[in-house]
C-alpha cells in the first residue's frame, strides 16, 4: 500500500526554519517594535527584562552564554509541566507521525472524546465538555452556556477578577486598566470576593444567569474567604442561577488539588473553564466543562448542532497535548508536588514577614503564592517608601522583580498593574532545589533593600522617574 502524499518525504527545500531563525533570531526586538506591539520592547528594554533566551527545559530557561534562569513565571501558568516536557513531546510528534485526518467537521475523532473523558473524572458531578482554544474562550463558552440555560442576562462577577480580554470576558474582568476604552461591554456587574450580602442583593432582581469566581484571584492572589464558595452555590440555586468557576490560571494540581474549588468541601460548579497547562505548554487549547442539562439546553436540535463553535477547537494536536499533561499530573503525582513544595516555599517566605519591614504578607495555595509588600516602620524605610508611592504604586514591587532577574537569574512578576505584590507561579515540577535557590535570593534583595544597597535604590529612582514622565491616560 502506497503511503500518503507528504509523509515520509522531506521538508520543502524553500523553508528551513532553523535557518530563518539562525539568520533573523537577532532581530527580535526591531521586528516586535515595526510589527507587533510596540510597547513591548520598550517595556522590557526599561525594566531590563530585554534578555535573549537560547533555550528551556524544565524550570529553566539558558541564554547565549549558557547561564541558567530560574522560571518562576510558567508563562503565566502555561507551563505547568515545566517546558518541554518529554512526555509531551512524544505525543506531539506521536500525533503528527499519524496523519490523522484533523478537523474534518464531519466526523466524530476519538481524541476530544478522550480527553473530555478523562477531564471528567476529575469533576464527576459534571457531564460534557467543550474545546476551544484559550481561557479567554473558556469563559466566553461559559457565558453564553449560562445565559442560555437560564434565559437570563447578567452575570456576575467579583471586583478585581481577570476572565480573559475578548469582549464578553472583558465584561466579567474586574479591572478598569484592562476595560479602558474598549466599551461599551456587556451589563454585567461586580460584587466584592467574599461578600454574599451583595450577591444576595444582585439575585433578589431575578436577572441573574451565574456568578463567575476565580476561586484564588489571580490578580493579587487573593483567595476566596472560607464558606464563601459553599454558601454563593447555595444562593445561586435558591435563585435559578449557576455557578462558574474560573479555573484557568488555578486549575490541573496548580493549588495543590486538581481543581481550587476543591479546598471546600460540597462545592460543586456548574460550570468550569479551564486552559493554560492543559496546553503542555506546546499547543494552545482551552475547555469547558457543564451539566448535560446546561450543553443540551445549547444544543437543543440538530438544526443548533454548530450554534456554539470554535474552528480549531477538539484539533489533534491539542488533544494529544492535553492528554499527555493528564498522564504526567497523575503519574508524577504533580498535585501532591504542588502541595508539599508550595507549602514548603510558604513556609519560608512567611518566616522573613518579621525580619523585614518591607514585606507584609505571603498567601496563597500550593504552587500559586502572593508575596505582598507595604509601608514600613521606620523613618528612613517610609521616606523611601513614600518616594515611590508618590510616583507610582506598584514600584517597589518591580523593583525587587528586577535584582531578582538581573542578579540572580530569577524570572518572576508583579502581580497586577499599580500592586504591590510578587506572584509565584513556577512550573508543578519544582522542588527543594528551587525553593532554596529562590529563597536565598529573595532574602538577599530584600536585604539590600532595607539596608540602603545602592544598586536597588538607583533602579528604583530610574522606574520613579520615567513613572512621574508617563502622560497620564484620560479615564
Amino acid at each position: 500500500m502506497s503511503a500518503p502524499a507528504g509523509a515520509g518525504t522531506a521538508p520543502p527545500p524553500g523553508f528551513d526554519l532553523r535557518a530563518l531563525l539562525a539568520a533573523r533570531g537577532g532581530e527580535r526586538h526591531e521586528l516586535h517594535s515595526r510589527h507587533l506591539n510596540p510597547q513591548l520592547p520598550r517595556m522590557l528594554r526599561t525594566i531590563g527584562f530585554d534578555r535573549v533566551y537560547e533555550r528551556a527545559e524544565g524550570a529553566y530557561l539558558w541564554d547565549a552564554d549558557g547561564l541558567d534562569y530560574l522560571d518562576m513565571l510558567a508563562g503565566f501558568g502555561v507551563m505547568g509541566l515545566g517546558r518541554h516536557h518529554p512526555v509531551v513531546r512524544r505525543a506531539l510528534h506521536d500525533v503528527l507521525d499519524a496523519s490523522l485526518a484533523d478537523l474534518t467537521r464531519f466526523d466524530c475523532p476519538p481524541l476530544p472524546g478522550l480527553l473530555a473523558e478523562r477531564l471528567l473524572v476529575h469533576s464527576p458531578h459534571l457531564d460534557r465538555v467543550f474545546f476551544g482554544n484559550s481561557g479567554t474562550e473558556a469563559v466566553e463558552t461559559a457565558l453564553k452556556f449560562a445565559r442560555c440555560a437560564t434565559g437570563r442576562p447578567r452575570v456576575l462577577y467579583c471586583e478585581h477578577a481577570f476572565h480573559g480580554l475578548t469582549c464578553g470576558s472583558l465584561s466579567v474582568n474586574g479591572e478598569d486598566c484592562f476595560r479602558d476604552g474598549f466599551g461599551p461591554l456587556l451589563p454585567d456587574t461586580a460584587v466584592p470576593l467574599g461578600d454574599l450580602a451583595a450577591l444576595e442583593r444582585e439575585l433578589a432582581r431575578g436577572d441573574v444567569a451565574a456568578l463567575v469566581v476565580e476561586p484564588i484571584q489571580g490578580k493579587g492572589v487573593h483567595e476566596a474567604p472560607p464558606g464563601f464558595l459553599r454558601a454563593a452555590q447555595e444562593a445561586l440555586r435558591r435563585h435559578g442561577a449557576l455557578l462558574v468557576a474560573d479555573e484557568v490560571q488555578t486549575g490541573l494540581g496548580r493549588t495543590g488539588d486538581f481543581y481550587a474549588y476543591q479546598h471546600e468541601p460540597g462545592v460543586e460548579p456548574d460550570l468550569i473553564c479551564v486552559a493554560k497547562a492543559l496546553s503542555g505548554g506546546s499547543v494552545p487549547v482551552g475547555a469547558t466543562l457543564g451539566r448535560d442539562r446546561i450543553f443540551r439546553a445549547v444544543y437543543s436540535s440538530m438544526d443548533r448542532v454548530l450554534v456554539h463553535s470554535a474552528s480549531f477547537g477538539g484539533n489533534a494536536q491539542a488533544m494529544a497535548a492535553g492528554l499527555a499533561v493528564l498522564s504526567v499530573i497523575e503519574d508524577e503525582r504533580l498535585t501532591e508536588r504542588a502541595r508539599t513544595t508550595g507549602g514548603l516555599l510558604r513556609e519560608r517566605l512567611a518566616a522573613l514577614v518579621d525580619r523585614y519591614e518591607f514585606l507584609h504578607a505571603v498567601r496563597g495555595r500550593g504552587l500559586m503564592i502572593g508575596i505582598e509588600f507595604g509601608r514600613p516602620r521606620s523613618l528612613g524605610l517610609r521616606a523611601r517608601w513614600s518616594m515611590l508611592q508618590a510616583a507610582r504604586p506598584g514600584l517597589f514591587a518591580q523593583m525587587v522583580v528586577a535584582p531578582l532577574l538581573h542578579r540572580h537569574r530569577i524570572l518572576t512578576q508583579v502581580s497586577g498593574d499599580r500592586l504591590e505584590v510578587i506572584k509565584l507561579i513556577p512550573p508543578l515540577t519544582i522542588g527543594e532545589r528551587e525553593v532554596d535557590r529562590f529563597v536565598t535570593a529573595f532574602t538577599a534583595v530584600m536585604d539590600d533593600a532595607h539596608g540602603g544597597g545602592g544598586l536597588i535604590w538607583e533602579f528604583g529612582r530610574t522606574l520613579a522617574g520615567q513613572a512621574l514622565a508617563q502622560p497620564r491616560r484620560p479615564r
